[in-house]
Protein backbone atom coordinates (compact mmCIF):
# COMPACT_ATOMS: atom_id res chain seq x y z
CA UNK A 1 0.00 0.00 0.00
CA UNK A 2 0.78 3.72 -0.88
CA UNK A 3 0.10 7.10 0.18
CA UNK A 4 -2.49 8.91 -1.77
CA UNK A 5 -1.25 12.48 -2.11
CA UNK A 6 -3.41 14.07 -4.94
CA UNK A 7 -4.25 11.68 -7.70
CA UNK A 8 -0.60 9.99 -6.83
CA UNK A 9 -0.22 6.86 -5.15
CA UNK A 10 3.57 7.52 -3.47
CA UNK A 11 5.71 6.22 -1.45
CA UNK A 12 7.30 7.78 1.36
CA UNK A 13 9.96 10.57 0.76
CA UNK A 14 12.80 8.89 2.91
CA UNK A 15 11.17 5.38 0.57
CA UNK A 16 10.98 4.04 4.42
CA UNK A 17 8.53 1.46 4.92
CA UNK A 18 5.91 -0.32 7.97
CA UNK A 19 5.68 -3.90 7.69
CA UNK A 20 1.58 -4.84 8.00
CA UNK A 21 1.60 -8.37 9.64
CA UNK A 22 -1.28 -10.92 10.45
CA UNK A 23 -1.35 -10.89 14.14
CA UNK A 24 -2.37 -14.81 14.15
CA UNK A 25 1.17 -15.92 13.03
CA UNK A 26 2.97 -12.25 12.67
CA UNK A 27 3.22 -12.83 8.72
CA UNK A 28 3.77 -9.98 6.16
CA UNK A 29 0.10 -8.96 4.53
CA UNK A 30 2.41 -6.17 3.08
CA UNK A 31 4.08 -2.80 3.92
CA UNK A 32 2.84 0.87 3.93
CA UNK A 33 4.93 3.93 3.92
CA UNK A 34 6.54 5.29 6.66
CA UNK A 35 6.24 8.90 6.03
CA UNK A 36 8.29 11.83 7.02
CA UNK A 37 6.99 15.59 7.70
CA UNK A 38 7.68 16.54 4.12
CA UNK A 39 5.21 14.09 3.01
CA UNK A 40 2.55 15.18 5.73
CA UNK A 41 3.14 18.78 4.25
CA UNK A 42 3.21 17.59 0.85
CA UNK A 43 -0.66 16.23 1.69
CA UNK A 44 -1.61 19.31 3.42
CA UNK A 45 -0.61 21.36 0.81
CA UNK A 46 -2.49 19.14 -1.81
CA UNK A 47 -5.69 18.78 0.36
CA UNK A 48 -5.79 22.93 0.59
CA UNK A 49 -5.53 23.65 -2.96
CA UNK A 50 -8.50 20.96 -3.82
CA UNK A 51 -10.97 22.02 -1.22
CA UNK A 52 -12.55 24.52 -3.06
CA UNK A 53 -13.08 22.63 -5.98
CA UNK A 54 -14.77 20.60 -4.05
CA UNK A 55 -16.56 22.72 -1.83
CA UNK A 56 -18.43 24.67 -4.61
CA UNK A 57 -19.79 21.19 -5.66
CA UNK A 58 -23.61 20.73 -4.99
CA UNK A 59 -24.59 19.02 -1.92
CA UNK A 60 -26.58 16.30 -4.21
CA UNK A 61 -23.21 15.49 -6.33
CA UNK A 62 -21.20 15.30 -3.56
CA UNK A 63 -24.02 12.78 -2.13
CA UNK A 64 -24.44 10.85 -5.03
CA UNK A 65 -20.24 10.39 -5.03
CA UNK A 66 -20.81 9.07 -1.23
CA UNK A 67 -23.57 6.98 -2.54
CA UNK A 68 -22.04 5.49 -5.53
CA UNK A 69 -18.81 4.84 -3.19
CA UNK A 70 -21.48 2.73 -1.17
CA UNK A 71 -22.06 0.75 -4.09
CA UNK A 72 -18.37 -0.20 -4.57
CA UNK A 73 -17.83 -1.30 -1.24
CA UNK A 74 -20.76 -3.31 -1.33
CA UNK A 75 -19.43 -5.17 -4.52
CA UNK A 76 -16.46 -5.37 -3.07
CA UNK A 77 -17.35 -6.85 0.83
CA UNK A 78 -16.43 -9.94 0.70
CA UNK A 79 -12.29 -8.60 -0.39
CA UNK A 80 -12.00 -6.03 2.27
CA UNK A 81 -13.56 -8.26 5.14
CA UNK A 82 -11.19 -10.18 4.30
CA UNK A 83 -8.47 -8.19 4.49
CA UNK A 84 -10.08 -6.25 7.62
CA UNK A 85 -9.92 -9.85 9.61
CA UNK A 86 -6.01 -11.14 8.44
CA UNK A 87 -4.97 -7.11 9.35
CA UNK A 88 -6.74 -7.09 12.97
CA UNK A 89 -7.28 -10.59 13.81
CA UNK A 90 -10.90 -10.20 14.34
CA UNK A 91 -13.09 -12.98 13.38
CA UNK A 92 -14.29 -13.25 10.00
CA UNK A 93 -17.84 -12.62 10.72
CA UNK A 94 -16.96 -9.46 13.09
CA UNK A 95 -15.20 -8.16 10.27
CA UNK A 96 -18.04 -8.75 7.93
CA UNK A 97 -20.36 -6.43 9.98
CA UNK A 98 -18.10 -3.99 10.03
CA UNK A 99 -17.99 -3.62 6.22
CA UNK A 100 -21.79 -3.43 6.49
CA UNK A 101 -21.91 -0.46 8.43
CA UNK A 102 -20.25 1.73 5.25
CA UNK A 103 -24.18 1.00 3.71
CA UNK A 104 -25.68 2.37 7.13
CA UNK A 105 -23.98 5.35 8.24
CA UNK A 106 -23.24 6.32 4.66
CA UNK A 107 -26.96 6.90 3.44
CA UNK A 108 -27.71 8.46 7.08
CA UNK A 109 -25.24 10.98 6.70
CA UNK A 110 -26.52 11.85 2.95
CA UNK A 111 -29.82 12.39 4.48
CA UNK A 112 -29.23 14.67 7.35
CA UNK A 113 -26.78 16.66 5.14
CA UNK A 114 -30.03 17.27 2.80
CA UNK A 115 -32.38 18.40 5.62
CA UNK A 116 -29.60 20.55 7.47
CA UNK A 117 -31.11 23.55 6.95
CA UNK A 118 -29.81 27.07 7.81
CA UNK A 119 -32.44 29.35 10.03
CA UNK A 120 -34.05 32.61 9.47
CA UNK A 121 -34.14 34.88 11.77
CA UNK A 122 -37.19 37.13 11.75
CA UNK A 123 -36.97 40.80 11.47
CA UNK A 124 -37.79 43.19 14.26
CA UNK A 125 -37.06 41.05 17.37
CA UNK A 126 -34.75 43.38 18.85
CA UNK A 127 -34.94 47.37 18.15
CA UNK A 128 -32.62 48.46 15.40
CA UNK A 129 -33.27 45.20 13.60
CA UNK A 130 -36.51 46.27 11.96
CA UNK A 131 -34.79 46.81 8.38
CA UNK A 132 -32.40 43.31 8.79
CA UNK A 133 -32.77 39.86 7.33
CA UNK A 134 -30.88 37.51 9.60
CA UNK A 135 -29.98 34.19 8.04
CA UNK A 136 -27.31 31.47 9.92
CA UNK A 137 -25.94 28.54 7.21
CA UNK A 138 -23.09 26.29 7.88
CA UNK A 139 -19.93 26.36 6.02
CA UNK A 140 -17.39 23.71 5.17
CA UNK A 141 -14.07 23.97 7.88
CA UNK A 142 -11.26 23.65 5.01
CA UNK A 143 -8.99 20.54 5.25
CA UNK A 144 -9.88 17.88 8.26
CA UNK A 145 -7.15 15.32 9.19
CA UNK A 146 -8.89 12.24 10.30
CA UNK A 147 -6.69 10.13 13.31
CA UNK A 148 -7.97 6.55 13.16
CA UNK A 149 -6.98 3.40 15.57
CA UNK A 150 -6.38 0.16 14.94
CA UNK A 151 -10.22 -1.28 16.32
CA UNK A 152 -12.72 -0.89 14.40
CA UNK A 153 -10.86 0.96 12.25
CA UNK A 154 -13.85 0.94 9.39
CA UNK A 155 -16.77 1.91 11.44
CA UNK A 156 -14.52 5.27 13.09
CA UNK A 157 -14.13 5.64 9.38
CA UNK A 158 -18.13 5.58 8.73
CA UNK A 159 -18.11 8.06 11.72
CA UNK A 160 -16.08 10.48 10.36
CA UNK A 161 -14.66 10.75 6.85
CA UNK A 162 -18.15 10.87 5.04
CA UNK A 163 -19.76 13.51 7.29
CA UNK A 164 -16.41 15.98 6.59
CA UNK A 165 -16.56 15.23 2.81
CA UNK A 166 -20.31 16.33 2.29
CA UNK A 167 -20.07 19.21 4.77
CA UNK A 168 -17.60 20.19 1.43
CA UNK A 169 -14.39 19.33 3.45
CA UNK A 170 -10.96 17.83 2.20
CA UNK A 171 -10.13 14.78 4.31
CA UNK A 172 -7.00 13.36 4.94
CA UNK A 173 -7.01 10.01 6.78
CA UNK A 174 -3.69 8.95 8.85
CA UNK A 175 -4.65 5.07 9.32
CA UNK A 176 -3.11 2.99 12.69
CA UNK A 177 0.19 1.13 11.48
CA UNK A 178 -1.53 -2.16 12.85
CA UNK A 179 -4.57 -2.04 10.33
CA UNK A 180 -4.41 0.44 7.40
CA UNK A 181 -5.00 -1.50 4.45
CA UNK A 182 -8.57 -1.53 4.29
CA UNK A 183 -9.23 2.02 5.09
CA UNK A 184 -6.53 2.30 1.99
CA UNK A 185 -8.72 0.49 0.26
CA UNK A 186 -11.56 2.43 0.87
CA UNK A 187 -9.86 5.70 0.15
CA UNK A 188 -9.66 4.02 -3.37
CA UNK A 189 -12.98 3.31 -3.66
CA UNK A 190 -14.03 7.32 -3.05
CA UNK A 191 -11.69 8.01 -5.57
CA UNK A 192 -12.93 5.52 -8.38
CA UNK A 193 -16.65 7.05 -7.06
CA UNK A 194 -15.90 10.29 -8.23
CA UNK A 195 -14.59 12.53 -5.30
CA UNK A 196 -11.66 14.99 -7.14
CA UNK A 197 -8.24 14.23 -6.53
CA UNK A 198 -6.88 15.94 -3.46
CA UNK A 199 -10.00 15.97 -1.77
CA UNK A 200 -9.31 12.52 -0.12
CA UNK A 201 -5.53 11.55 0.42
CA UNK A 202 -4.43 8.68 3.22
CA UNK A 203 -0.65 9.61 4.88
CA UNK A 204 1.10 6.15 6.49
CA UNK A 205 3.35 6.22 9.77
CA UNK A 206 3.54 6.83 13.12
CA UNK A 207 1.50 8.44 15.09
CA UNK A 208 4.62 10.65 16.79
CA UNK A 209 5.79 11.88 13.39
CA UNK A 210 2.34 11.68 11.09
CA UNK A 211 -0.33 12.08 13.54
CA UNK A 212 1.80 14.65 15.52
CA UNK A 213 2.61 16.57 12.49
CA UNK A 214 -0.83 16.77 10.97
CA UNK A 215 -1.94 18.04 14.34
CA UNK A 216 0.92 20.64 14.44
CA UNK A 217 -0.08 21.73 10.61
CA UNK A 218 -1.43 25.26 10.02
CA UNK A 219 -2.86 23.94 7.29
CA UNK A 220 -4.98 21.70 9.19
CA UNK A 221 -8.91 23.12 10.30
CA UNK A 222 -9.88 19.96 12.50
CA UNK A 223 -8.24 17.32 14.03
CA UNK A 224 -10.83 14.11 14.54
CA UNK A 225 -9.02 11.55 16.75
CA UNK A 226 -9.99 8.34 18.38
CA UNK A 227 -7.50 6.82 20.36
CA UNK A 228 -6.18 6.71 23.66
CA UNK A 229 -6.53 9.74 26.59
CA UNK A 230 -2.81 10.21 26.50
CA UNK A 231 -2.42 10.62 22.83
CA UNK A 232 -5.62 13.16 23.18
CA UNK A 233 -4.01 15.08 25.50
CA UNK A 234 -0.81 15.75 22.94
CA UNK A 235 -2.95 16.43 19.88
CA UNK A 236 -5.08 18.86 22.09
CA UNK A 237 -1.60 20.97 22.76
CA UNK A 238 -0.55 20.91 19.67
CA UNK A 239 -3.68 21.97 18.20
CA UNK A 240 -4.00 24.92 20.38
CA UNK A 241 -0.76 26.46 18.92
CA UNK A 242 -2.94 27.29 16.20
CA UNK A 243 -6.32 27.14 17.61
CA UNK A 244 -7.11 24.06 15.59
CA UNK A 245 -10.55 22.68 16.03
CA UNK A 246 -10.75 18.88 17.14
CA UNK A 247 -13.34 16.40 18.31
CA UNK A 248 -11.29 13.84 20.68
CA UNK A 249 -13.07 9.94 21.47
CA UNK A 250 -10.48 8.66 23.78
CA UNK A 251 -10.22 5.98 26.38
CA UNK A 252 -13.15 4.45 28.36
CA UNK A 253 -13.55 2.05 31.67
CA UNK A 254 -17.08 1.95 31.38
CA UNK A 255 -19.30 0.57 34.08
CA UNK A 256 -22.49 -2.33 33.81
CA UNK A 257 -24.60 -2.13 37.16
CA UNK A 258 -26.67 -5.17 37.41
CA UNK A 259 -29.00 -4.78 40.11
CA UNK A 260 -30.98 -7.02 42.34
CA UNK A 261 -33.97 -7.30 40.38
CA UNK A 262 -32.50 -6.88 37.42
CA UNK A 263 -32.82 -10.01 34.42
CA UNK A 264 -29.26 -11.91 34.77
CA UNK A 265 -29.89 -14.28 32.20
CA UNK A 266 -30.06 -10.91 30.04
CA UNK A 267 -27.21 -9.76 31.57
CA UNK A 268 -24.82 -11.97 30.79
CA UNK A 269 -26.02 -11.92 27.36
CA UNK A 270 -25.37 -8.38 26.69
CA UNK A 271 -22.02 -8.68 28.93
CA UNK A 272 -20.86 -11.49 26.55
CA UNK A 273 -21.83 -9.35 23.16
CA UNK A 274 -20.66 -6.17 24.45
CA UNK A 275 -17.28 -7.13 26.09
CA UNK A 276 -15.97 -10.15 23.74
CA UNK A 277 -16.98 -8.62 20.73
CA UNK A 278 -13.25 -7.75 18.81
CA UNK A 279 -11.71 -9.36 21.95
CA UNK A 280 -12.28 -6.77 24.08
CA UNK A 281 -10.79 -4.01 22.47
CA UNK A 282 -13.61 -1.26 22.39
CA UNK A 283 -13.34 1.73 24.51
CA UNK A 284 -17.49 1.99 24.80
CA UNK A 285 -17.16 -1.65 25.95
CA UNK A 286 -18.08 -2.60 29.34
CA UNK A 287 -14.89 -2.80 31.27
CA UNK A 288 -16.11 -2.59 35.62
CA UNK A 289 -18.82 -5.28 36.53
CA UNK A 290 -20.34 -3.98 39.30
CA UNK A 291 -23.01 -7.21 40.36
CA UNK A 292 -25.80 -7.23 43.51
CA UNK A 293 -24.43 -9.26 45.84
CA UNK A 294 -27.64 -10.76 46.06
CA UNK A 295 -27.66 -12.28 42.45
CA UNK A 296 -23.40 -12.31 42.11
CA UNK A 297 -22.97 -16.00 42.55
CA UNK A 298 -25.54 -16.74 40.08
CA UNK A 299 -24.32 -13.68 37.49
CA UNK A 300 -20.37 -15.42 37.48
CA UNK A 301 -21.90 -19.35 37.35
CA UNK A 302 -24.03 -18.24 34.16
CA UNK A 303 -21.22 -16.04 32.48
CA UNK A 304 -18.63 -18.53 33.01
CA UNK A 305 -20.67 -20.75 31.43
CA UNK A 306 -20.96 -19.15 28.51
CA UNK A 307 -17.71 -17.83 27.94
CA UNK A 308 -16.81 -21.79 27.93
CA UNK A 309 -18.80 -22.12 25.06
CA UNK A 310 -17.33 -19.39 23.19
CA UNK A 311 -14.59 -20.75 20.49
CA UNK A 312 -11.53 -19.00 20.12
CA UNK A 313 -9.49 -19.44 17.12
CA UNK A 314 -8.40 -18.75 13.71
CA UNK A 315 -9.99 -15.18 12.81
CA UNK A 316 -10.58 -16.62 9.49
CA UNK A 317 -12.32 -19.80 10.24
CA UNK A 318 -16.08 -19.30 9.91
CA UNK A 319 -17.39 -21.07 13.35
CA UNK A 320 -14.58 -18.42 15.33
CA UNK A 321 -16.38 -16.28 17.99
CA UNK A 322 -12.73 -14.65 19.31
CA UNK A 323 -9.72 -13.80 17.50
CA UNK A 324 -6.48 -12.21 18.87
CA UNK A 325 -5.65 -9.30 19.75
CA UNK A 326 -3.99 -6.62 17.14
CA UNK A 327 -0.32 -7.84 18.58
CA UNK A 328 1.70 -9.68 20.72
CA UNK A 329 2.61 -6.74 22.68
CA UNK A 330 -1.08 -5.82 23.55
CA UNK A 331 -1.56 -9.71 24.94
CA UNK A 332 0.70 -9.27 27.32
CA UNK A 333 -0.55 -5.65 28.72
CA UNK A 334 -3.86 -7.30 29.16
CA UNK A 335 -1.78 -10.24 31.10
CA UNK A 336 0.50 -7.69 32.90
CA UNK A 337 -3.11 -5.94 34.45
CA UNK A 338 -4.47 -9.28 35.05
CA UNK A 339 -2.13 -10.25 36.94
CA UNK A 340 -1.41 -6.59 38.70
CA UNK A 341 -5.24 -6.97 39.92
CA UNK A 342 -4.73 -10.94 41.17
CA UNK A 343 -2.06 -9.63 42.82
CA UNK A 344 -4.14 -6.70 44.63
CA UNK A 345 -6.64 -9.21 45.27
CA UNK A 346 -8.98 -10.72 43.20
CA UNK A 347 -9.79 -14.00 41.55
CA UNK A 348 -9.02 -15.70 38.89
CA UNK A 349 -12.22 -17.87 38.04
CA UNK A 350 -11.78 -18.23 34.17
CA UNK A 351 -9.02 -17.67 31.43
CA UNK A 352 -6.08 -16.03 32.63
CA UNK A 353 -4.03 -17.43 29.61
CA UNK A 354 -2.04 -15.46 26.86
CA UNK A 355 -0.43 -17.46 23.79
CA UNK A 356 1.42 -14.76 21.06
CA UNK A 357 -1.39 -12.89 20.57
CA UNK A 358 -4.54 -14.73 22.01
CA UNK A 359 -6.05 -13.98 25.47
CA UNK A 360 -8.46 -16.10 26.76
CA UNK A 361 -11.87 -14.79 27.77
CA UNK A 362 -11.00 -14.13 31.35
CA UNK A 363 -13.25 -13.61 34.69
CA UNK A 364 -12.02 -11.75 37.41
CA UNK A 365 -14.02 -11.75 41.04
CA UNK A 366 -13.45 -10.55 44.35
CA UNK A 367 -12.64 -6.51 42.73
CA UNK A 368 -12.70 -4.12 45.43
CA UNK A 369 -13.13 -0.37 44.50
CA UNK A 370 -9.71 0.78 45.73
CA UNK A 371 -7.83 -1.60 42.86
CA UNK A 372 -6.87 -0.13 40.17
CA UNK A 373 -9.18 -2.12 38.04
CA UNK A 374 -12.04 -0.22 39.15
CA UNK A 375 -10.61 3.10 38.63
CA UNK A 376 -8.86 3.93 35.50
CA UNK A 377 -6.71 0.73 34.59
CA UNK A 378 -8.67 0.27 30.97
CA UNK A 379 -8.13 -3.53 30.15
CA UNK A 380 -8.02 -3.55 26.29
CA UNK A 381 -8.66 -7.60 25.68
CA UNK A 382 -11.48 -10.00 27.01
CA UNK A 383 -11.52 -9.56 30.70
CA UNK A 384 -14.68 -9.39 32.93
CA UNK A 385 -13.61 -7.59 36.37
CA UNK A 386 -16.36 -7.75 39.18
CA UNK A 387 -17.21 -6.19 41.67
CA UNK A 388 -20.00 -7.22 44.36
CA UNK A 389 -22.49 -4.08 45.58
CA UNK A 390 -24.82 -3.83 48.21
CA UNK A 391 -26.42 -0.79 47.12
CA UNK A 392 -27.40 1.28 44.08
CA UNK A 393 -25.97 4.00 45.82
CA UNK A 394 -22.63 2.13 46.00
CA UNK A 395 -23.07 1.19 42.53
CA UNK A 396 -22.88 4.73 41.00
CA UNK A 397 -20.40 5.72 43.56
CA UNK A 398 -17.76 3.46 41.93
CA UNK A 399 -19.16 3.64 38.77
CA UNK A 400 -18.34 7.82 38.92
CA UNK A 401 -15.08 7.36 40.89
CA UNK A 402 -13.25 6.53 37.05
CA UNK A 403 -11.32 9.38 35.46
CA UNK A 404 -13.24 7.95 32.32
CA UNK A 405 -16.54 8.90 31.07
CA UNK A 406 -17.57 7.04 27.80
CA UNK A 407 -20.91 5.25 28.74
CA UNK A 408 -22.53 2.90 31.63
CA UNK A 409 -25.31 0.73 31.85
CA UNK A 410 -27.94 -0.50 34.28
CA UNK A 411 -30.04 -3.62 34.41
CA UNK A 412 -32.88 -3.66 36.60
CA UNK A 413 -36.76 -4.13 36.40
CA UNK A 414 -37.44 -1.09 37.81
CA UNK A 415 -37.94 1.81 35.54
CA UNK A 416 -37.17 4.57 39.04
CA UNK A 417 -34.09 3.44 39.75
CA UNK A 418 -32.99 3.08 36.30
CA UNK A 419 -33.62 6.61 35.56
CA UNK A 420 -31.51 7.19 39.20
CA UNK A 421 -28.51 5.82 37.59
CA UNK A 422 -28.77 7.10 33.93
CA UNK A 423 -29.16 10.77 35.91
CA UNK A 424 -26.13 9.82 38.11
CA UNK A 425 -23.80 8.27 35.93
CA UNK A 426 -21.00 11.09 34.83
CA UNK A 427 -20.75 9.46 31.04
CA UNK A 428 -21.73 10.79 27.52
CA UNK A 429 -23.79 7.34 27.19
CA UNK A 430 -26.10 5.03 29.19
CA UNK A 431 -28.23 1.71 28.36
CA UNK A 432 -31.07 0.00 30.30
CA UNK A 433 -31.17 -3.28 30.23
CA UNK A 434 -28.17 -3.39 27.78
CA UNK A 435 -24.64 -1.98 26.85
CA UNK A 436 -23.76 0.94 25.01
CA UNK A 437 -21.69 -1.41 22.37
CA UNK A 438 -22.23 -0.96 19.98
CA UNK A 439 -24.76 2.61 19.65
CA UNK A 440 -26.66 3.21 16.83
CA UNK A 441 -25.10 5.90 14.35
CA UNK A 442 -27.72 7.55 14.43
CA UNK A 443 -26.81 8.63 18.43
CA UNK A 444 -24.75 10.87 19.47
CA UNK A 445 -21.35 9.19 20.85
CA UNK A 446 -19.06 11.40 22.44
CA UNK A 447 -17.10 11.30 26.37
CA UNK A 448 -17.40 12.94 29.18
CA UNK A 449 -13.86 14.09 31.52
CA UNK A 450 -11.13 12.19 30.52
CA UNK A 451 -12.68 9.92 27.38
CA UNK A 452 -13.13 13.34 25.09
CA UNK A 453 -14.29 16.00 23.71
CA UNK A 454 -17.20 16.50 20.95
CA UNK A 455 -19.36 14.50 19.49
CA UNK A 456 -19.95 11.68 16.51
CA UNK A 457 -23.00 10.31 14.96
CA UNK A 458 -25.55 11.48 12.62
CA UNK A 459 -27.37 13.56 14.68
CA UNK A 460 -24.18 16.00 15.49
CA UNK A 461 -21.10 15.23 13.65
CA UNK A 462 -22.05 17.24 10.45
CA UNK A 463 -22.15 20.37 12.76
CA UNK A 464 -18.72 19.06 14.08
CA UNK A 465 -17.42 19.31 10.21
CA UNK A 466 -18.69 22.59 9.74
CA UNK A 467 -18.61 25.59 11.21
CA UNK A 468 -21.57 29.06 11.25
CA UNK A 469 -21.44 31.97 9.28
CA UNK A 470 -24.35 34.49 10.16
CA UNK A 471 -25.63 36.79 7.36
CA UNK A 472 -27.21 40.04 8.08
CA UNK A 473 -28.94 41.67 4.75
CA UNK A 474 -29.02 45.35 6.37
CA UNK A 475 -31.67 47.44 5.18
CA UNK A 476 -34.16 45.09 3.28
CA UNK A 477 -37.65 46.61 4.67
CA UNK A 478 -39.67 48.57 2.87
CA UNK A 479 -40.30 51.48 5.29
CA UNK A 480 -43.65 53.31 5.53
Amino acid sequence: MRNLIGNKWTDSSNKKTIDVTNPKNKKLIDTVPESTLEDVNSAVTTAREAQGVWKEMPLCERSRILMKFVEFVQEDSDHLAQILSLETGKPIREARQEIEDVGVAVPAFVEKAKHLYGTMIPSGLEKGQEDSIQLVERQPLGVVAIIIPFSSPIHTFCQKVPAALLMGNAVIVKPSVYSPLTLTKLIYLLRKAGVPSGVVGVIHGTGKVVGQGLAHHQGIDMISLTGSTAIGMETMKACSENLTRFTLELGGNDAFILLEDGDIDLAVEEAVKGRMYNAGQVSCASKRFLIHNDVKTEFVKKLTSCLKQLKQGDPQEEETEIGTLIHDKAAKLVEQQVNQTIEQGAKLVLGGERSGAYYTPTILTNCKKEMDVMKDMEIFGPVISIMGIDSIEEAIEVANQSSYGLGGCVFTSDMKKANQVVQALECGSVAVNGTCSPLSFEMPLGGWKYSGMGNQGVAMMLEEMSRVKTVVLKNMMERK
